[in-house]
């Protein structure tokens, strides 16, 4: 829901968009430095009101479902005030049919204005579970499915995403971490290291995480659970972790792995990745996988990243 500071901006915006179509032979001028558009658009469900409201929280000057048609005007009007020459506003699919003109309207708005093209994703799975959690209805309508609503959406949506500059899956995201990556990602001063990683320890009978982007087996290293004081505890211990630590090749391993970690990540962040899942087994999930996992996410935060831990199998 729009705060009442944001619905008084909108008011006030709308006006005086009116009154620029009303006159003819407006001109483009160069626009005042720092001038940005963020135009936020995406899956229904997937964060756009939540960005939003980053963005409003960052000093953008903020409004929701903005009809396409408007967006050229609005764009030179923000291009040449001081007051608001930074931006953001949300085009969805309650557009209706007016949506099928944001690409050609996106096309000529950039030529007026440094403008983005934010786009949220998220899968199908969390879509509907976030429409169960607060039973509003697919903008679609209610006679569908939600399912058959998004796949409707999607392809409804295809030909945007195609030429968005920033593409973002909240999927893995909860909401106050999706509100970190956008601060992160697009306060003035800029954060090389704009992506979260989740370290998750896991046993292997019980199964590798479905969602690891990278795993390591740390199954090698000898295993506390067979000295019998130690069996009770966990890798968080600091006996437990005392005692893995001990070993030579478990020195070495946390210094090739996080060497390997600092290499790769960097280029992920260039390829836009938003999200990093690495996951770290041995055989139960108890010992070995999380001390490994506290001691790379640490590492990880050390040089920077947004890194959090994840025991799945801990303890038991």
């Amino acid at each position: 829901m729009a705060s009442a500071k944001s619905s008084a901006k909108h008011q006030r915006g709308k006006k005086s968009i009116r009154k620029m179509i009303a006159h003819d032979g407006l001109h483009i001028r160069k626009p005042h430095a720092g001038t940005e558009l963020v135009i936020i658009t995406g899956m229904s469900g997937s964060g756009k009101a939540s960005v939003l409201k980053v963005f409003e929280d960052l000093g953008y000057y903020c409004v929701d479902n903005m009809p396409v048609d408007l967006i050229p005007a609005f764009a030179e009007l923000v291009s040449q005030s001081p007051e608001t020459h930074r931006a953001a506003l949300v085009v969805d699919v309650r557009e209706g049919a007016g949506l099928d003109k944001l690409p050609a309207v996106l096309k000529a708005v950039k030529k007026v204005i440094p403008a983005k093209v934010v786009y949220l994703e998220a899968n199908d799975e969390v879509l509907m579970r976030r429409y169960s959690e607060t039973r509003r209805p697919h903008p679609l309508g209610s006679h569908a499915p939600v399912r058959a609503s998004l796949k409707a959406e999607r392809k409804r949506l295809a030909p945007i995403s195609a030429i968005a500059d920033e593409l973002i899956d909240t999927s893995k995201f909860n909401v106050h971490e999706l509100r970190s990556y956008i601060t992160d990602r697009f306060r003035q001063e800029s954060n090389k290291n704009n992506i979260l990683i989740s370290v998750v320890s896991f046993g292997f009978r019980e199964g590798v995480p479905e969602d690891a982007d990278l795993v390591f087996d740390v199954r090698f290293l000898p295993n506390p659970h067979f000295i019998p004081e130690f069996r009770p505890l966990t890798g968080r211990h600091p006996k437990v972790a005392k005692y893995i630590r001990s070993f030579p090749q478990t020195q070495e391993s946390l210094d090739r792995i996080s060497d390997l970690l600092t290499f790769l990540l960097p280029h992920y962040v260039k390829e836009g990745k938003s999200y990093l899942t690495i996951g770290v087994g041995c055989t139960g999930g108890q010992h070995r996988s999380v001390m490994i996992t506290e001691e790379l996410a640490k590492r990880l935060r050390k040089a920077g990243y947004a890194a959090k831990t994840v025991h799945r199998d801990s303890p038991k």
